[in-house]
């Protein structure tokens, strides 16, 4: 049995399109009727952090589970481990931040991460920590004004970043759950260039067949606009990963995800010509 967690979310969805139909798979998730995407082998099962005892009814019979975890600065990783630990789970994938690898990076997420990595690492079960560089599909919050007034707003409009295919992360992540070799190990994953917000907005423009612009927001702009959607710690610590960003910190192209996946890592222009109808 293996257990997803975050199935609702941008990898979790496509990681269990992803594990063959052969092998039984558990979706634990907040609201389970929600579900509709599951496989035909799939179970849609009720879980949440904060109930530790609806972790061990999740957890019954798992083999192998996918870790994802949200609450920045919270304990959702230490009570999923501990409870794993004692369901007789063998191993964990858990999806961390490529951030993680960066001596400069010492913001809220990126501390907590740090410290979530070692807390499986230490944990006595078999582990496989993916590092993930920024989604291409943060890019769909672009989406509005892009279809509003033809203008993307962002920051490090002319700094590049070796963003990833969430695609890939998943099918990164299926060969960690379903094969072998890979306990112990750490991938950092990204796209195969690094690339701008402003090349991003050139790409879907022609895409899309119209001319786009971008706009660098002022840091206090960003500031302004972040602190609707998240507290002020995470808001600094997001405005500090564009500072490093900004200073070449995420330009960095790894070999991880041709070398497992055997072939080219998914490029910006494919997920987004996958996406289009977003934009428009």
């Amino acid at each position: 049995m293996i257990l997803v967690t975050g199935a609702t979310g941008t990898v979790g969805r496509e990681v269990v399109r992803r594990i063959p139909a052969d092998l039984h798979v558990r979706i634990m998730c907040r609201k389970p009727e929600r579900v509709v995407e599951a496989s035909a082998t799939a179970e849609a099962v009720y879980g949440d952090y904060r109930d530790p005892q609806s972790l061990v009814r999740a957890l019954r019979g798992v083999r192998t589970a996918f870790l994802v975890t949200t609450g920045v600065g919270g304990d959702e990783d230490a009570v999923f481990i501990r409870t794993a630990r004692s369901a007789g789970v063998r191993h964990v994938v858990k999806l961390s931040a490529a951030a993680v690898e960066d001596t400069g990076a010492n913001d809220l997420i990126t501390r907590w991460q740090r410290r979530n990595e070692e807390l499986l690492r230490r944990s006595g079960l078999e582990w496989t920590l993916l590092r993930p560089r920024s989604f291409m599909s943060n890019t769909l919050s672009w989406a509005s004004s892009l279809r509003s007034d033809g203008v993307v707003r962002a920051l490090c409009g002319s700094s590049g970043n070796a963003c990833v295919d969430p695609r890939d992360i998943a099918d990164v992540a299926v060969r960690a759950l379903t094969g072998e070799g890979h306990a112990g190990r750490a991938y950092t994953l990204t796209g195969p260039e690094a690339i701008t917000a402003a090349g991003q907005t050139a790409q879907l423009g022609q895409l899309l067949g119209r001319p786009l612009r971008f706009e660098e927001l002022e840091p206090e702009q960003a500031r302004t606009a972040l602190r609707a959607r998240h507290p002020h710690d995470v808001v600094e610590a997001l405005l500090d990963s564009a500072q490093r960003q900004r200073a070449g910190a995420k330009a960095r192209v790894d070999p991880a995800v041709p070398a497992l996946l055997g072939r080219p890592a998914g490029s910006f222009r494919a997920w987004a010509g996958d996406h289009l109808g977003a934009f428009v």
